[in-house]
Order: C-alpha cells, then sequence, then structure tokens
C-alpha cells in the first residue's frame, strides 16, 4: 500500500483530471506542486485549494509545456526543492488530434508524441532519481481507452497511447525486479466529461468542418464518468497499490471486448457506440 503523503507533482493540473486530483489530493494532506501551460487555470485550482478543503497545504504552480524536456526538468527541480518530500508524481497533461492518418501530417503526429508519450517519459526520468530515495513513492502514468482499442481516426492518440502503455508496464517490471521502493501504475479513462476533444488540434487535410462539432458531440454522449470519480478511482489505485487503473465502465467493457475479440473488436464496438449516440 502507498500512503498518501507529502507532496505530490501533477502535469496536466489546471483542467480535468489533473485539477480534480490536485483537490483530492490536498483534501487528504498533500502539498502540491501543479504544473500546465494555462497559468489562469493554475492560479485558480491554487486558490480553490488555498481557501477551501487545502487550506494550510503548500501549492506551488509552474509554468510547464510537457513538450519541452527542458521545462520538464526545470518543473523537477523547482518541485522538488520546493517540496522535499515529494513522494508522488502524476503524468497526466495531453492532447488531442482530429483526423484520419491521412489528414494529419509528420509534424503534428510528433506534436502530439512529444506532448502525450514523450512528456510522460521525460517527466518520469526527471523525478525518478528524486522518487528512489524515499521509503516509499508512487508514479502515474495516464493512458487511455485507446492504449487498449485503437479506433480508426486515432492513429496519432491511439500510439502514443499504447506507447505510454508499454513504457510504464515495462518499468513497473524493472522496478519491482529492482525492488525499488517506487511502484507505478498505469492509468487507462474511458470517457471522461473534459475539454480535451474541444480543445483538440485538427489534421491539416480535414476540410469537413462539420465533423469536428460531431466529435464534440459524440464526445460529450459518451463521456459520462466525472473527473472528481476519476481522480477518486486514481487514488485509490495509488493506495492499493494497482498496476493497471481501469476508469469506467465504458473502459471496463473494452477492455473486456478486446480481450475475446483481439482482432475484431471493433464492428461490435462500433455498433454500441452508434446506439449510444441515438440514446438506445
Amino acid at each position: 500500500m502507498t500512503t498518501i503523503r507529502g507532496a505530490a507533482a501533477i502535469t496536466g493540473a489546471a483542467s480535468g483530471i489533473g485539477r480534480a486530483l490536485a483537490i483530492e489530493l490536498a483534501q487528504r494532506g498533500c502539498d502540491l506542486a501543479l504544473a500546465d501551460r494555462d497559468e489562469a487555470g493554475l492560479k485558480s485550482v491554487a486558490a480553490e485549494i488555498g481557501q477551501g478543503i487545502g487550506k494550510g497545504r503548500k501549492v506551488t504552480t509552474h509554468r510547464v509545456d510537457v513538450g519541452e524536456p527542458a521545462d520538464i526538468a526545470r518543473f523537477a527541480a523547482d518541485a522538488i526543492a520546493a517540496h522535499p518530500a515529494l513522494s508522488i508524481v502524476v503524468n497526466n497533461a495531453g492532447v488531442a488530434l482530429l483526423g484520419q492518418f491521412d489528414e494529419i501530417d509528420q509534424a503534428q503526429m510528433e506534436w502530439l508524441f512529444n506532448i502525450n508519450f514523450w512528456g510522460v517519459v521525460h517527466g518520469t526520468r526527471a523525478f525518478l532519481p528524486h522518487l528512489k530515495t524515499k521509503a516509499e513513492a508512487h508514479i502515474v502514468n495516464i493512458s487511455s481507452v485507446f492504449g487498449i482499442i485503437a479506433p480508426p481516426g486515432q492513429t496519432a492518440y491511439a500510439a502514443a497511447k499504447f506507447a505510454v502503455r508499454g513504457f510504464s508496464e515495462s518499468l513497473r517490471h524493472e522496478l519491482a525486479v529492482a525492488k525499488s521502493p517506487v511502484r507505478l501504475s498505469v492509468v487507462h479513462p474511458g470517457g471522461i466529461s473534459t475539454n480535451i476533444v474541444r480543445n483538440s488540434r485538427t489534421g491539416v487535410g480535414v476540410t469537413d468542418n462539420e465533423r469536428r462539432s460531431q466529435s464534440i458531440e459524440r464526445f460529450d454522449t459518451a463521456a459520462k464518468t466525472t473527473p472528481k470519480t476519476a481522480a477518486l478511482r486514481i487514488i485509490r489505485g495509488i493506495e492499493g497499490n494497482e498496476p493497471r487503473i481501469l476508469i469506467g465502465n465504458d473502459a471496463r467493457f473494452m477492455d473486456i471486448l478486446q480481450r475475446f475479440r483481439p482482432g475484431t473488436y471493433w464492428a461490435p464496438l462500433q455498433r454500441r457506440l452508434e446506439k449510444m449516440a441515438q440514446g438506445k
């Protein structure tokens, strides 16, 4: 079991799951180092914590672009200096990209990978030496249900989230073999009601403007889990040292489906998603 204590570093903390995690961890007595590109959002969540349930907690905010390795290295150094007891790191920041493979260019794919995959790797590398000095510590890497299944139109996103899963599972095994005090959980959220799709970029080859609004509408219909529910599930997973955390009935269903039909899951899943979109 990992005890929630000391301090936690969270990327993508200005909104969504990251913000909810910050609030819930503060409520449990954690000091916080919060990172995001959205400085106004960071100030908002820090103020909410300072004026409410996290009153008395030390909260530092850091403008960080996780697609820039130098930003992550600076964040780790500053967070550790401000919070020597830091023992939990949540690599949460992520972006989305709308378009089929032939509608997105290489630069866009690299942009997404720099954030969704390399951001996780660089964040893990930057904090791991410090975490190894603690009696117990925990890394949480956010993958996705699209790190378990790979729908059409998600070539870049699914590739990056599958990569997060593979990296995290391999590193977890290395840490276990080395009898390290650092535990690692990889998280696969299903549809969480955040702004990731609304804030997504569109492939350079996408000419149908209506498709973006349709994607947002479908996501809003399917995203049944709140960020708070996701945060509580992640915290429970940290406390139980769960190696793999599925969030939402949709994620659990898709995980089971791909186990039974690893090469042919998309057709029945598409039918189910169409029924959901129709409210059936």
